[in-house]
C-alpha cells in the first residue's frame, strides 16, 4: 500500500560513535580540602554562562583558593580553547602550582595539558559531574549572578552592560567584599597583610 501511493517509512538514524581527541584527565588531588597556605599556591577554574545580554557570553575565571581573590578572569562570546588559555595566561603562576577544574572539554583537551606543562602546573581535576568538587568557584559565580542579574532584569540590556557588570562586580569583591574567613577583610587587603 505504502508504495501504491509512493510512500516511504520513516528509517531511524544509525548512531555512531565518534571517537574524539584524547582526554586528558588527572586525579582530584584537592579531595574538598579548598585550603592553602600561601597566594597562588592552589587555584581553581571554571566557565559560567552569562545569557543576560542581547548573546551568551562566557567568563572563565580563575581564583585563589588562598584569600578567594579572582586573580584571572575573561569574558568572550565563545566558549573554546582560547578563552580558557587567555585567562590562564594572564597571571604569573609559580611553578608547582597546583590547577584545580572540572572536567570539562577545554580543561581535559591536550592544548590545555600542554600550556599547564609548559608552565610547570599541577592539575587536579573534579569528578565528573561533581560541581561540590569545585566548590569554590562555582558559589563565587552563584553569587555574582544572583546578586547582580538575578535580582534586576534591566541589567539585562546588552553585552557592553553585562561585562561592564562583571568587571565591577569582580573589582569590588577582591577589594571590598569581606569574609568571615579571612578576619572580615577582603581578598586583596588579606594577601596584603600576609605579605
Amino acid at each position: 500500500m505504502m508504495q501504491k501511493h509512493h510512500l516511504n517509512r520513516r528509517v531511524r538514524p544509525k548512531k555512531t560513535t565518534r571517537i574524539g581527541k584524547p582526554y586528558y584527565k588527572t586525579d582530584n588531588l584537592l579531595q574538598r580540602q579548598f585550603k592553602a597556605s600561601c597566594p597562588m599556591e592552589v587555584l581553581t577554574t571554571d566557565i559560567t554562562y552569562l545569557p543576560f545580554g542581547h548573546s551568551m557570553l562566557y567568563l572563565s575565571s580563575i581564583m585563589d583558593i588562598y584569600n578567594g581573590e579572582i586573580v584571572a578572569y575573561k569574558i568572550d562570546n565563545k566558549q573554546d580553547q582560547r578563552l580558557v588559555n587567555d585567562t590562564l595566561n594572564q597571571i604569573d603562576i609559580p611553578e608547582g602550582c597546583i590547577l584545580h577544574s572540572d572536567q570539562g572539554s577545554v580543561y581535559t583537551s591536550y592544548a590545555y595539558y600542554q600550556l599547564c606543562e609548559e608552565k610547570s602546573i599541577i592539575r587536579s581535576m573534579s569528578r565528573k559531574g561533581t560541581p561540590a568538587d569545585n566548590a569554590p568557584i562555582e558559589s563565587f559565580h552563584s553569587s555574582l549572578k544572583s546578586e547582580t542579574f538575578y535580582i534586576n532584569n534591566q541589567l539585562n540590556s546588552s553585552n557592553h552592560i553585562v561585562i561592564d557588570i562583571v568587571e565591577k562586580y569582580i573589582k569590588n569583591y577582591n577589594n571590598n567584599r569581606i569574609q568571615q574567613k579571612l578576619g572580615y577583610l577582603s581578598p586583596v587587603k588579606y594577601r596584603e597583610l600576609a605579605a
